[in-house]
């Protein structure tokens, strides 16, 4: 695991909307090392404005080392660090703290893993999954993403190709409010359950299961888990507070 590596001062580079009232914003590569699936602190510079949540947040690291600039992709609420973030010019550095954190991959490729999203919970998960086409790994992976709509589905259409790339790598993205949708879906729907992951998952190899996303769904498939008698030690979780 690489040791967390001196604050650097990182510029934006580029930022797109990726999902209904979402953003990825791509930042310079910095000249540390890290795992697809960690995160950084990041801290804005003399904001024109702040609020009492601060001008520090966590991010998770949503692209894989191999890329070119540094991922990250949030929702854009009403806080005063996410408005100077969406509105800040290009080439406008801010402090990067990291990497943190052991939400990464294991190293075990006869273990299959089976990753749970919720929303924006699919930050940490699309690295790996960009890793694993990349080097080829021979870990089965199972991505189950769960949204509102697909309106709301960060790095979607990316996902579903990447399966053309890794005969290893399935996605199971699954819809749970399409009345509120004005696109058409052929894809799952309804929350992930049991009998969702029975239907997917039959023969995937002792798998190590991970979870990411807003406190309530994350509790929601710790208890899902739980149910189908997965043990704590196979279970990975990162909760996405104030989103």
């Amino acid at each position: 695991m690489p040791e967390p590596s001196a604050a650097l001062m990182l510029k934006l580079i580029g930022r797109e909307p990726v999902a209904d009232q979402t953003m990825a914003f791509r930042f310079e590569k910095p000249g540390w090392a890290f795992k697809p699936g960690q995160s950084v602190d990041m801290t804005l510079i003399d904001p024109p404005e702040t609020d009492a949540e601060g001008n520090t947040r966590s991010f998770s690291i949503a692209s894989d080392q191999s890329e070119d600039t540094l991922l990250f992709a949030t929702r854009l609420r009403g806080s005063a660090f996410k408005r100077v973030l969406s509105q800040m010019p290009l080439g406008s550095a801010v402090k990067v703290d990291g990497p943190f954190g052991s939400l990464t991959l294991h190293n075990n490729a006869a273990r299959a893993a089976v990753f749970l999203a919720g929303g924006i919970g699919i930050t940490p998960f699309r690295g790996m999954v960009v890793r694993a086409a990349r080097e080829k790994l021979a870990h089965h992976l199972y991505l189950f993403y769960s949204n509102h709509r697909p309106e709301d589905a960060v790095f979607l259409e990316e996902l579903q190709s990447l399966q053309q790339q890794n005969s290893n790598y399935k996605l199971i993205a699954t819809m749970t409010s399409m009345e509120k949708s004005k696109r058409a879906w052929q894809g799952e729907t309804g929350f992930i359950d049991k009998a969702m992951l029975e239907r997917n998952l039959q023969g995937a190899a002792s798998p190590i299961y991970y979870t990411a996303g807003p406190a309530s769904m994350v509790k929601a498939m710790q208890s899902l888990l739980h149910q189908i008698g997965v043990d704590d030690d196979d279970i990975c979780v990162e909760e996405f507070p104030g989103y």
